[in-house]
This record gives C-alpha cells, structure tokens and sequence, in this order.
C-alpha cells in the first residue's frame, strides 16, 4: 500500500489513517462506499462489511486500483448474531493484526410508514439493523480496539428533528436509540483509549433517502462524497476533538 511507504511528515500530514484499520459497516451504500474510498486514500486498510458481495467486489477494486487496501466481509446485519460479530473481531485480528476505528454506515429503511400499520415484524426489524445490530458489532469489537493507542468508533445519524416526525416508524425510534447510545458508550469509555463520536451528514443523494423523498423534488440531497473527509476526521487522531460529540453537518 503506498501510504504505508511514507516516510516524510508532507506524506504523513496528507495520510491521516497511516497504519490503521479501520472497519466499515455498509461499505457498498452511498455514504459508505465514499467513507471506505477516503479512509484508503488517507492511508488506512479498510475492512468492508456489507450484505451485496457484487458492490463489495467493485469496492475492493476500486480501492486496490488507487493503491489502497481492502480486506471483504460480507455480512448481512439483519440475520448476524453475536457470535458472528465475535467471529468477526477474530478474524480482523488474525488477518490484519489490529482495529483501530469502526465507522458505522449501515442502515435500513422502507419507507414511510404510519405506526398503526406498521408490520410489527418491520418495527422490530428496522430497530434491529439501526440500533440493536451496531451495537452488537461494536460490542465484540471493543476489546480489540482497547488494544489500540488510538480507537475510534463513529456512528452516523439522521437528523432527530427529523425523524421524529409522523410516519418514521421503526427507524425513527432507532435513531433516537442510537443517540443514547452514543451518548452512554462516551461516558462509560471516557477515560480510556476508545473515542466514541457520531457524525451528522446532511440530506444526502441515497436509496434510503429516495425512500422517503421523490428524487426529482429533492433539492436538498448533496453527493455523500462531500461527507467523507468528515468521518476520515473522526477516526484519525484529530478526533479527539470531537470525543462524546456529534458533529452535525446538517445546513
């Protein structure tokens, strides 16, 4: 990998994640895939978790053709235990040696929806692959993260204002789960290696979002791309600025 030749502070200044791992959930999807792409640009080996091994495929193609590193984990968050994440945590390990950031991207949503109608299979579902399956994740990762000098783990939100709007259902919940989460995970890991932080894009141009907004009239979606120098942020040392924080980019 060309960024783990650099050897001069020039070099180094432009590769923030020089030497890391870092870990990706939903790695093929909008914001994802432009997260994994500049984590490898700044220097990090990317570990690219996701349910469409085809769009994971061209990923790691990507990537390796710019010089960076990639290793696939397909894993479809919905159907996962705990015992696979813990799997999942191993094999990092074995294959890579460390892990230090996990960047959750993942998230699912069919729609709007009144809660009276709502599927109750659907309910539990979207809360599952929003909250209960990040967290999961996260869970069998800390160990390993707490080996590192420097962890990061950033989760990525919707807009709470948002969300709690009519018709949000299941995901809507989440997200306000979510932002508990993140909250009680900082307070509970302040004091050691692991940061733990959330970023706030604004609207962006995605399939989850053409869920619930006729693409043709939303004129507020912006490419995910300009959202991935931020999460790169995050999960380098710099930061450490933002610990227990939620940096909202929202306009």
């Amino acid at each position: 990998m060309s960024a783990a030749t650099a050897d001069t502070d020039g070099d180094i200044a432009a590769t923030p994640l020089h030497g890391r791992v870092v870990l990706v959930t939903g790695a093929h999807g909008g914001l994802g895939q432009a997260a994994s792409v500049a984590c490898a640009k700044a220097g990090a080996t990317v570990v690219l978790l996701g349910r469409k091994v085809p769009r994971l495929n061209r990923l790691h193609d990507r990537i390796a053709s710019d010089g960076g590193e990639a290793l696939l984990y397909p894993l479809d968050l919905e159907g996962a235990s705990p015992d696979d994440y813990a799997e999942l945590a191993t094999r990092v390990e074995s294959e890579l040696g460390h892990l230090d950031g996990v960047l959750h991207c993942a998230a699912q949503f069919r729609g709007l929806t009144p809660l009276l109608h709502t599927d109750p299979a659907a309910f539990a579902r979207a809360i599952h692959v929003n909250l209960t399956a990040p967290w999961w994740l996260t869970q069998a990762c800390l160990p390993l993260l707490a080996k590192s000098a420097d962890a990061a783990v950033v989760f990525t939100r919707n807009d709470l204002a948002q969300t709690r709007q009519a018709f949000w259902g299941g995901y809507g919940v989440a997200q306000h789960g979510l932002d508990a989460l993140v909250a009680i995970l900082h307070a509970e890991l302040a004091n050691g290696p692991i940061r733990v932080s959330a970023l706030q894009p604004g609207p962006m141009r995605t399939g989850l979002r053409a869920m619930a907004y006729v693409e043709e009239d939303d004129l507020l979606a912006r490419d995910p791309a300009l959202y991935a120098d931020a999460c790169v942020t995050l999960l380098s040392a710099a930061g450490i600025d933002r610990r227990g924080q939620v940096w909202n980019l929202t306009p």
